[in-house]
């Protein structure tokens, strides 16, 4: 019983102390980047001191997949920085019950189209139990219309996120339950690796490439034993 009594009054009291250790409210909603390739965004978020005190805060770290081709930038008013290399300068000083609304993400979406996402860490300068995180989500497009393919028996996307890690995705939609329509997955050098065959009543395929070396592959879609279209996959580790 006195066990038992314990680990309440230690539950409660770590409830507790991580309530009172969040001070600051991320008001925004989750940050969504939606656009072309070769364009870029900016969104404003707002945050609240709840506290009665003066808090500092350092964005510690970003977490997340960047592409090669695209930029991010944390802007403080009209200071900016970019979050892989200028932590140190990432500083939040919010008064007694501030809203703060000077905060903002530039975001350059970069050559390829892709989806991902990333987050951004902030703890209090005074005790890492006081933190917050503002999560971003990308849809980057592409502006040649090559990038989708439309043929009278299918509709298919590019596969996404490209460079993929673990898995990637193709969306598409076959209109037409007759036809034989596959994706088949090559090497650099032509070696078949997957070859799958898309069932109408889904629209998303769902390649693992955990197993698959770091490098440049190609995946094919081919309609009735007809090559239709070829693009590139990049895997990397």
């Amino acid at each position: 019983m006195k066990f038992l009594l314990a680990l309440v009054f230690t539950l409660t009291l770590f409830i507790q102390q991580h309530a009172e250790a969040r001070q600051v409210r991320v008001l925004s909603e989750r940050v969504e980047f939606n656009g072309k390739v070769n364009t870029t965004q900016r969104k404003s978020l707002i945050l609240q001191n709840e506290s009665e005190e003066l808090s500092v805060y350092y964005l510690r770290y970003l977490r997340g997949n960047i592409g090669s081709s695209q930029n991010i930038q944390v802007c403080l008013g009209d200071n900016c920085y970019d979050p892989r290399k200028d932590l140190s300068q990432i500083k939040l000083t919010l008064k007694p019950g501030e809203i703060y609304t000077d905060l903002y993400i530039e975001f350059e979406l970069g050559i390829i189209p892709t989806k991902g996402t990333f987050d951004l860490h902030f703890f209090n300068s005074a005790t890492t139990r006081d933190s917050f995180i503002i999560e971003s989500v990308y849809s980057v497009s592409g502006e040649n219309p090559l990038e989708e393919v439309s043929h009278k028996d299918v509709d298919m996307g590019s596969i996404y996120p490209n460079p993929s890690v673990r898995s990637a995705q193709l969306d598409y939609k076959i209109k037409n339950p007759a036809a034989n329509v596959r994706v088949v997955i090559n090497s650099f050098i032509g070696n078949p690796i997957y070859d799958f065959s898309l069932d109408p009543v889904q629209e998303t395929l769902v390649i693992p490439v955990t197993d698959l070396n770091p490098g440049t592959y190609f995946y094919t879609l081919i309609v009735d034993n007809k090559n239709i279209v070829t693009k590139k996959l990049y895997v990397k580790r």
